[in-house]
């Protein structure tokens, strides 16, 4: 009604009308009729919309959910049982059999949820059966903006990209399922839930991301069908500089909306770190989930006829053991010079290298610029190796621009990547000595020789979890001025790093897994869904906590420890732009590692719903109270102060002027118990608990405060912990963040 009186028709088009968590509309137009609606009388607020992207297996076994979790809901053919997570992501591929119901006991009907089924436009056949649940997809925006293509985008929820396979699989992908690739299997595949069901809501395409619009359309739809779980590996770029507070734009009051409905919303925390303030999760109702690198790790080793063995990755068998290969740099059998121009020390092209002096050999290539930009894989290096009918390649990296990130890949010829510059030049070394050529520079004969180790077998290391490199990092940030938030963000640590899961064969989104039903990605993108997954199992167990209570559990049992036992690690960039590890700070995990087995009791919680983040918005300076108003519809009638009293398992005070004194309010979930409260912290801020102790019966709650005093000012961050140990063997800690100022 109000469009057809303000604009003429024709000249707008109306994409979506949210009904469900926030009251509005997303409409097509000019700049000129955008500024027409933003003054029409009863429109409380105009937002342009923008664009978000997708922040791209062995983790069961290292989380304990076999053995730990698993059993106690019945074990794995019943993890998750009735629980509905929805997606929005990229779509599914509905054939995988990381999402088939044949092979497992029939999956009735769940009456809360009453999400549709779309059918696919070609092949007539509806995309659920039983497993997964519902299925959508929303391009309203996309296609108003123009970046829709139907021929590899899908009008239907089909995954043209991958990621949104991957991400379901891990949450709650079946129990079992061989990873094959390449005629080789890598294990067995399982989702964190196995017997969950999947809701999926498609909003993002493989070229160009997504648009808020759809994103919040699908939000809006998969609250209202009925999902207990979001998982977001979602993450806006930079939003418009007229939305001034990270926690009221379109996206996240949408999620608060969704919170206040009793959703868990667990979204990826960002891939741009290691640098300090890259997070793209801000808000408190979200649990914003930083990636770990888990204990698997994937080495393999090239042996020169010199005696030198030179260390590098590569997913592939081995070439024939006690024997050994002459060695050809692709440059030195080209078919003639006229060739250069396709770079092809790149083996991207099989038919430009003479195949006589390739086959039985193995092929040297040279890894450029065109594999970091992906215009050239190792993928098809192999590939060309193959149809040269080399036994196998090399890849060498020979410059290396700072904070390259090399993935293992898995090929199915014996193939490895020499990541270190120094032993690459060891191989060109060798290989120029022992090439004799005649004047012109032509090679008279080949004659270095060399093997390629087995890369199959991954390698279990002590020093994990550790905090991946590309994990976005803290402080959170409460405006796009980069104000520091009284707020903790990331919330907690999974793993991220080198996941394998379901893919999607008809997606591109990685050039190394074309056309494969597996891939191994890293990626917070790959962290959300672990989180998302094992809320489903204590949802399951707990079917009335809230989503505050499911965080709570997952953040105060969490572990700041590695398997050796020492204080937890993060990869970040040193001088020389090479990477090292460094202690790892809440700034980085939040409150640590996801415990699964410990978080299905945790003892204590503490409980916040949507009256409190109401307070939280309006304790926070800065925050136009109108603005508070146009989005959650609610009066600013109480404040708790000051924004850190949020009930948070966690305490962040970004300016501590002389001392302030926070309150908590603890919730026990367990039989009734004393617990012992103990803080720490670094020496430049001094901490105080009170009561040092307390007893709660079942289900009772009690409040404590934490008095913090800046001591002296070191301009940094410090850290420290409270744990609450109770009498009973439950132990809580939360993390306490603070930085100290003179008066």
């Amino acid at each position: 009604m109000l469009l057809g009186m303000l604009f003429e028709r024709g000249s707008y088009k109306k994409l979506y009308s949210y009904k469900h968590l926030i009251n509005g509309f997303s409409v097509h137009l000019s700049p000129e009729q955008a500024e027409t609606l933003r003054r029409a009388p009863g429109v409380k607020s105009v937002e342009r919309d923008w664009k978000v992207r997708r922040l791209t297996t062995h983790t069961p076994q290292f989380l304990g959910l076999p053995t730990g979790v698993w059993p106690t809901g019945g074990g794995f053919d019943r993890a998750g049982e009735d629980i509905v997570i929805g997606f929005v992501d990229s779509g599914i591929y509905p054939l995988h059999p990381s999402f088939a119901a044949y092979h497992t006991d029939p999956y009735g009907p769940v009456p809360k949820y009453r999400g549709k089924c779309e059918i696919d436009p070609d092949t007539k056949r509806d995309f659920c059966n039983g497993k997964i649940i519902g299925a959508q997809h929303f391009a309203e925006a996309a296609k108003a903006a123009g970046a829709f293509n139907p021929a590899i985008d899908f009008a239907s929820p089909m995954d043209g990209d991958g990621h949104g396979s991957h991400t379901a699989a891990i949450a709650a992908g079946n129990n079992g399922i061989p990873v094959r690739v390449h005629g080789h299997e890598f294990g067995k595949a399982s989702g964190m839930a196995p017997r969950a069901r999947i809701a999926v809501y498609k909003a993002l395409y493989r070229l160009f991301g997504g648009f808020v619009a759809d994103v919040v359309a699908a939000i809006d739809q998969a609250v209202h069908d009925g999902v207990d779980i979001l998982s977001l590996s979602v993450g806006p770029n930079s939003p418009q500089a007229t939305t001034k507070t990270t926690f009221l734009n379109p996206f996240d009051a949408t999620l608060l909306a969704a919170v206040k409905a009793g959703v868990f919303v667990a979204q990826a925390a960002g891939n741009g770190g290691p640098f300090p303030k890259t997070l793209v999760s801000y808000s408190p109702w979200i649990a914003s989930v930083a990636a770990a690198i888990d204990d698997r790790r994937y080495k393999n080793h090239l042996n020169l006829g010199n005696g030198k063995i030179l260390a590098g990755m590569g997913l592939s068998p081995s070439t024939h053991p006690n024997q050994t290969y002459t060695m050809v740099a692709a440059n030195d059998v080209l078919l003639d010079s006229s060739v250069m121009k396709y770079s092809p020390s790149d083996c991207q092209r099989p038919e430009v290298l003479n195949k006589n002096l390739v086959e039985g050999n193995i092929l040297l290539c040279g890894y450029s610029f065109n594999f970091v930009v992906g215009t050239a894989s190792i993928k098809k290096v192999s590939e060309t190796a193959k149809a040269l009918r080399a036994v196998g390649f090399v890849l060498a990296v020979e410059n290396v621009s700072p904070g390259t990130k090399f993935d293992p890949v898995p090929v199915g010829i014996p193939g490895i990547l020499i990541t270190d510059v120094s032993k690459s030049m060891d191989l060109i070394d060798y290989y120029n000595v022992s090439t004799p050529r005649d004047w012109t520079g032509r090679v008279k004969s080949f004659k270095a020789i060399g093997s390629i180790g087995d890369g199959l077998m991954p390698i279990l290391h002590k020093s994990a979890p550790q905090v991946a490199l590309f994990s976005a990092r803290g402080p959170n940030i409460k405006d796009y001025s980069f104000q520091d938030a009284d707020l903790l963000k990331p919330d907690i640590l999974a793993p991220g790093s080198l996941i394998w899961a379901a893919w999607s064969p008809n997606g591109t989104d990685e050039p190394n897994y074309v056309g494969e039903g597996f891939a191994m990605i890293s990626g917070t993108s790959m962290a959300a869904p672990h989180i998302a997954g094992i809320a489903a199992l204590l949802k399951q167990k707990h079917p009335h906590w809230s989503p505050a209570a499911i965080k709570s559990a997952l953040m105060t049992t969490s572990t700041k420890l590695d398997r050796a036992g020492r204080p937890l690690q993060a990869q970040q960039y040193s001088e020389t732009e090479a990477m090292k590890l460094v202690t790892a700070t809440p700034f980085d995990y939040g409150s640590g590692h996801v415990n699964p087995r410990a978080a299905l009791d945790p003892g204590l919680i503490f409980h916040a719903g949507y009256e409190d983040y109401l307070g939280f918005l309006c304790s926070t300076p800065g925050i136009d109270i109108h603005e508070i108003k146009n989005y959650t519809n609610s009066p600013c009638n109480h404040t708790m102060g000051h924004p850190s009293n949020l009930n948070t398992p966690s305490i962040t005070i970004s300016h501590l002027v002389g001392t302030q004194t926070v309150t908590r309010t603890v919730t026990n979930v367990a039989e009734e118990e004393t617990y012992v409260i103990t803080a720490r912290m670094h020496p430049s801020i001094a901490i105080e608990t009170n009561p040092s102790a307390m007893t709660l019966k079942p289900g009772a709650s009690r409040k404590f405060s934490v008095t913090l005093t800046a001591r002296s000012v070191t301009g940094t961050y410090s850290f420290g912990e409270i744990t609450m140990k109770g009498s009973r063997g439950h132990k809580v800690s939360i993390p306490v963040v603070a930085m100290g100022y003179w008066r």
